[in-house]
């Protein structure tokens, strides 16, 4: 009977074993499915987090070509800011050379007035008006320097400068 016991004990332990064997084998199974699962879903949040990043890059580097372009614009128009600026300047700088030789020149005719009564001098003028062009320039300069509504505007010498110009304008033949 023993032995009979020995292998009843012998086939419920083999049982035992193969229940034990068939858990740990379903056990397995699923572990490695969840692994698998878990694997696929690491694959596919990496394959997102690649294309975000690509994304992301490309956004960037968008954004970094407008910056460049935005500062190129800038800094052309900086550029030419300075350039006018410098224009300007040196216009100014014109003007107020003209307007010093025409206050000489209209003091120079008030000495001239004043020591010989009815000698008037709009030649001095336009002097080194040699044509139809330049006259008309210099006329329109004295224009703006010289109306009665400006600072340094006087009418007497509006009224010469008028005299003056009608008087080569006549010369040169200018309609």
């Amino acid at each position: 009977m023993k032995q009979h016991n020995s292998a009843v004990v012998k086939q419920e332990d083999a049982a035992r074993f193969e229940k034990w064997y068939f858990q740990q084998t379903v056990e397995l199974e699923h572990t490695r499915k969840e692994l698998e699962d878990t694997r696929r879903d690491m694959e596919n949040q990496r394959k997102e987090l690649e294309r975000e990043r690509r994304q992301f890059e490309l956004e960037r580097n968008l954004e970094l070509d407008r910056m460049r372009q935005e500062q190129h614009l800038f800094d052309m128009k900086w550029k030419i800011l300075e350039t006018e600026l410098e224009k300007l300047a040196a216009e100014k700088q014109q003007v107020e050379k003209r307007k010093a030789f025409y206050r000489h020149v209209n003091d120079f005719e008030h000495e001239h007035r004043n020591a010989a009564s009815n000698v008037v001098k709009g030649e001095l003028f336009f002097m080194g008006v040699g044509n139809e062009r330049s006259l008309r320039k210099r006329y329109k300069d004295l224009i703006k320097i010289y109306h009665p509504d400006n600072l340094d505007g006087d009418t007497g010498t509006i009224q010469e400068i008028n005299r003056e110009y009608n008087v080569l304008k006549q010369k040169m033949d200018i309609s």
